[in-house]
């Protein structure tokens, strides 16, 4: 009873969803990308990559070539208590660390610590340092650039420390002399200047944080008075002997400096993949170097022997508590200065730079995760399909931003991805709730009164199985007819009143198809057409027909009490039925007597009609022999269901049925065995289930000619039930048989054929 609306507003919303899902899609691209590339999710990605550096700093192996030494809180209380070294020590301390290094064939020895000042204890001091640096010639001394404050203007003219020679850098090397804010570097503490020109290079110490002051990343080298000075870490390998000949490749944006491939940013920062706390790399304390350094002149078994830092890059920095400086890194906010300098000469020598993935392919992942999720949210026929597949997507995003990170040295954006997805999901869900709603009441109301609310729901949440239009399947088909009801019609006399006594005898037999999730086809007058099956389908849809009928049949029993009690039927009807022999008397409970007729099979169902007007229903052979079966309940005289072998073959053991003849109706030359439907087993009652173990005992006799057992079996079963007539009608078959034997020849189980549709 569908018209064909249905498939129009259908293909309307596909169009429409269509051009509703380029639109979302275009516009949530172009807002996410604007705020990407405006920089809006920076904070936010900035932190969401911190946690992808702490969470895997530790899977990466710091190298073996780089030895830290600390002047740690033990070293200096050994140096007071053993050496009378006071706060700060001397320089002939460092001058003895270097020369122990220098003994064992160190690469460079790099000091984080910046001698600005003449020793405090006399020239003598600051000389041994000298000489060691002389002696040694692989010391890295450290400078600091400031764009504010410092000891000098400009590069001193006669300073031979060893510096970079940049080529092919073009304008892109005016962006390494900037600081962290852009501001240029035109400030710079240097040691004293016997230290500075001993030296075998000088390293830059400056940082340069990200918008948020966090250090993620390092300059190879810094431009101060146009001069390329290498960074800290690239000083120890220039100390070392490596060429200072330096060029950038604008293609892949990186710095080529002979085997070391270092790529940058639009800053010229290398961002940097730490390896985790400083202890990582086993440092020294620096009275352990001083103490194998005594016992080694006295000849004496020393902790650490000076092979022990033969081929290494030696750095050595202050680690006692307030004494070191301190960079906010995104493994902690008071991560030592030299760690950071550390990294980046790591992550040379092992060439594991994280890189950031191109902006193409950012926005492409971007475009595609944006596409997708609205694809889900708009043309997805299941209800948490959509939000499954955002949750998928999420969980993708964060999976491939981390693996990204630690199998590929890559960071690859992670929140605006996911700020994609949610403006995306947000959006179709959005449209959805605005255009779907409308399409949701659309359905409920037009099969509200042929479908059950929990089919309903199912069809809402999952459309697809809506199939309007012609299509065969197997379904199970039901009909209903009351008994002599145009007799009930003329005695009743009173429209109103016939038109409320049907409604309430309709609406309650209509409610129980419903509530078991059968369709109600249509009524014709007192008649119900229902099928199981379709739209949604429904494995056990022959199950749910025989369910229906026996509600249906436990239902008449209140629905004629409340009919008579109300008056919707009167004594005129009861007498009148009286009369015409429809019931036996006037106080008979059962005046509205309902017949059934059930059969499974192949239907055709879908919209039928003309294109101005279509009704979905159901046709074919399987539905035709429903109908007759109907009305093949008042030839058995039965309790007003049958079911057809097609039916019963799906049944299993649920109901309580009893076998009846085979036959033969009118148009169909096969015969078919009938079944009578009950109850329902679990509901049935014991003395039923004897009736039905003794009459399929006298059946089976009756089906093989042998009349005088099947005879008082029957007349057994009348004595016990007068109301069953379907047995009287068995019983006085027999005693025909008896009294006139039907031929051997001719015998065919008593197959009968039925003449009346």
């Amino acid at each position: 009873m569908l018209d064909n609306i249905i498939p129009m507003k259908k293909t309307r919303t596909k169009t429409n969803k269509k051009i509703a899902a380029l639109t979302i899609t275009v516009l949530v691209f172009a807002a996410i990308s604007l705020l990407h590339l405006c920089g809006a999710f920076h904070y936010l990605e900035y932190k969401s990559y911190d946690f992808r550096v702490r969470l895997f700093a530790s899977s990466v192996r710091p190298s073996d070539d780089i030895i830290v030494v600390l002047l740690d809180q033990d070293s200096i209380d050994w140096a007071q208590r053993e050496r009378g070294w006071g706060w700060p020590w001397p320089r002939k301390a460092y001058a003895e660390l270097l020369d122990y290094m220098n003994l064992g064939g160190a690469n460079s020895v790099a000091f984080d610590i910046i001698f600005s000042e003449p020793s405090m204890y006399q020239t003598e001091d600051d000389e041994a340092f000298i000489r060691a640096e002389r002696e040694y010639g692989r010391a890295v001394q450290g400078v600091f650039f400031s764009s504010q404050t410092g000891n000098a203007r400009s590069w001193p003219p006669e300073l031979k420390a060893p510096l970079f020679e940049p080529a092919g850098f073009g304008e892109f090397l005016e962006q390494f002399s900037t600081g962290g804010a852009g501001d240029r570097l035109e400030g710079a503490q240097f040691p004293i200047q016997g230290l500075r020109d001993a030296a075998g290079a000088l390293g830059c110490l400056t940082g340069a944080p990200d918008s948020d002051s966090v250090i993620r990343r390092l300059r190879l080298f810094t431009l101060f008075d146009n001069k390329a000075v290498p960074g800290f870490s690239a000083a120890s390998l220039l100390a070392s002997g490596h060429s200072p000949h330096i060029s950038f490749d604008s293609k892949s944006h990186t710095i080529q400096w002979g085997n070391f491939s270092v790529p940058v940013d639009k800053n010229g920062a290398s961002l940097l993949r730490f390896r985790g706390d400083i202890s990582r790399y086993f440092p020294y304390s620096a009275k352990d170097i001083l103490m194998s350094s005594e016992a080694y002149q006295n000849g004496g078994e020393p902790l650490y022997p000076p092979e022990d830092f033969t081929g290494t890059y030696v750095f050595v920095g202050l680690y006692a508590p307030g004494l070191f400086d301190v960079f906010n890194t995104p493994l902690s906010s008071l991560y030592p200065g030299m760690g950071v300098h550390i990294t980046l000469l790591d992550n040379m020598l092992k060439g594991d730079f994280i890189r950031e993935t191109r902006q193409w392919l950012n926005l492409l992942i971007l475009f595609s995760a944006v596409s997708l999720t609205v694809i889900l949210c708009l043309f997805s026929n299941r209800v948490l399909l959509p939000l499954g597949g955002a949750i998928l997507a999420v969980a993708g995003i964060i999976a491939a931003a981390f693996a990204a990170y630690n199998q590929s040295n890559l960071w690859l954006p992670m929140i605006t991805h996911l700020a994609g997805i949610a403006a995306a999901f947000t959006s179709a869900t959005l449209y959805n709730y605005a255009t779907e709603g409308s399409q949701k009441r659309f359905i409920k109301s037009a099969f509200s009164q042929y479908l059950s609310p929990k089919v309903i729901e199912q069809i809402i949440a999952d459309p697809s199985q809506l199939k309007l239009g012609g299509e065969k399947r197997e379904m199970t088909a039901i009909f209903t007819d009351v008994r002599s009801f145009s007799t009930i019609t003329e005695a009743l006399g009173d429209p109103e009143k016939l038109v409320e006594l049907l409604n309430h005898y309709l609406t309650r037999m209509s409610n129980i198809i419903l509530d078991n999730q059968g369709t109600i086809d249509k009524y014709e007058g007192d008649a119900i057409i229902a099928f199981f099956g379709a739209p949604v389908h429904l494995e056990n849809h022959a199950a749910l027909a025989c369910r229906s009928a026996i509600l249906m049949k436990k239902a008449e029993a209140e629905i004629n009490r409340e009919a008579l009690a109300g008056g919707l039927i009167t004594g005129a009807v009861m007498k009148a039925m009286v009369k015409k022999g429809i019931i036996k008397t006037p106080d008979d409970p059962c005046p509205m007597f309902t017949r059934l007729g059930i059969n499974t099979g192949d239907m055709v169902v879908g919209n039928m009609g003309t294109p101005s007007k279509m009704d979905y229903t159901i046709m074919g052979n399987a539905v035709n022999l429903a109908a007759r079966l109907e009305g093949v309940n008042k030839q058995y005289n039965t309790g007003g269901i049958l079911i057809s072998e097609y039916t019963r073959s799906q049944l299993g053991d649920e109901f309580v049925l009893r076998p009846l003849s085979r036959v033969r109706v009118v148009g169909i030359n096969t015969p078919l065995r009938l079944y009578e439907l009950l109850d329902i087993r679990e509901n049935a009652p014991p003395e039923l289930l004897e009736m039905v173990k003794s009459w399929e005992q006298g059946f089976a006799a009756y089906e093989h000619k042998n009349f005088a057992v099947a005879a008082p079996v029957f007349q057994n079963i009348c004595k016990n039930n007068e109301t069953d007539l379907a047995a009287k009608k068995y019983f006085d078959r027999c005693q025909k048989y008896l009294a006139s034997p039907p031929d051997d020849a001719s015998w065919d189980g008593g197959v009968d054929n039925l003449t009346e549709k």
